[in-house]
Order: C-alpha cells, then structure tokens, then sequence
C-alpha cells in the first residue's frame, strides 16, 4: 500500500516514552496506538529532537521510572529509529520555526513545540500523536492533533441497559 501524505504521523516524545516503558501510565495506550496506526498503514515519523527528548526523559527518574541505565536507552532508541522515519532538522525548517515564531506567540519551552510542528510542515506530515495535546493547540489549524487519551467530553457516555453487554 503506498502511503500518501495524510498518512503520516508524526510521534511526540511522551507517546514514545509510555510505549518503551511497561511502568508508565499510558503504556498499553501508546502501544494500542502504535499498533492501530500500522493497521491502517500510516507511517511513523520523529525527528533528532524526539530522540534526545526521549534520551532525557527516560534517563532522569520519573515517578514511574528509575533513571534508565544509558546502554538500554540506546538500544530504545535504535529499535524506535527502526520503526519510524527520522525527518531531519534542516535550514528550511529553521525559516519555518522563525516564521511560526512570527505568527504565532511562543516563548520559553514552547519554542520546542514550536520546533516539532515546524519540522512537519517542512516534512509533510499533517498528523501529531501526543499525550501533551495543550501544548499544540496553538497549532491546531496547522496540523491535526491525534490526542493519546481523548478528552473525557469527547468520550461517549455508557448506555444503561438491563441486558448484559457480550
């Protein structure tokens, strides 16, 4: 199947980090994720940024995790980087985090984000899968963002029934 545009889907750092790391809170979220998107033959993308935020997160504690020794987080990353396509940072995406920076208010850590959503514009990739959904709304005409956990107004409230569901 080819993959076309629409297709693509870029990975955040925190998605990645739930699906490497049994004891997180989001682990069979992320890895339900990953497997539905692959289902439907989207293809996977990070850039060098998601691997270093992925290299420091997973190597400093968490209150789900003791710092990762460093040889396994390379591995991590080796076996991420052989599921996914990298999209390089390169100087067309630096004019385009400038231009984003210009248009859109941003300061601080959210040049990062800023950051990402510049790499998948230069990069064609239309779709963003996070956990950190508030950090990209102000991106939301942009590009689509594909939240892990849907927000709870969004979630279809249980009907009552007398009959057991199967």
């Amino acid at each position: 199947m080819a993959t076309t545009t629409a297709n693509k889907v870029f990975v955040d750092a925190n998605v990645l980090v739930y699906s490497r790391v049994t004891a997180a809170p989001f682990h069979q979220k992320a890895v339900d994720a990953f497997d539905a998107l692959t289902a439907t033959g989207s293809e996977l993308w990070i850039s060098r940024q998601i691997v270093r935020e992925f290299l420091t997160t997973v190597t400093r504690p968490q209150s789900f995790l003791q710092p990762m020794p460093i040889a396994k987080a390379i591995v991590d990353v080796r076996i991420i980087e052989s599921t996914t396509s990298v999209a390089d940072e390169t100087s067309l995406v630096t004019q385009k985090l400038l231009t984003l920076l210009a248009a859109i208010p941003c300061g601080g850590k959210q040049i990062h984000d800023a950051n990402l959503v510049a790499t998948m514009l230069v990069n064609g990739i239309p779709n963003l899968l996070t956990h950190n959904v508030a950090d990209f709304n102000r991106f939301g005409h942009l590009i689509n963002i594909i939240p892990l956990v849907p927000p709870i107004s969004s979630v279809a409230p249980e009907t009552s029934s007398t009959v057991p569901s199967p």
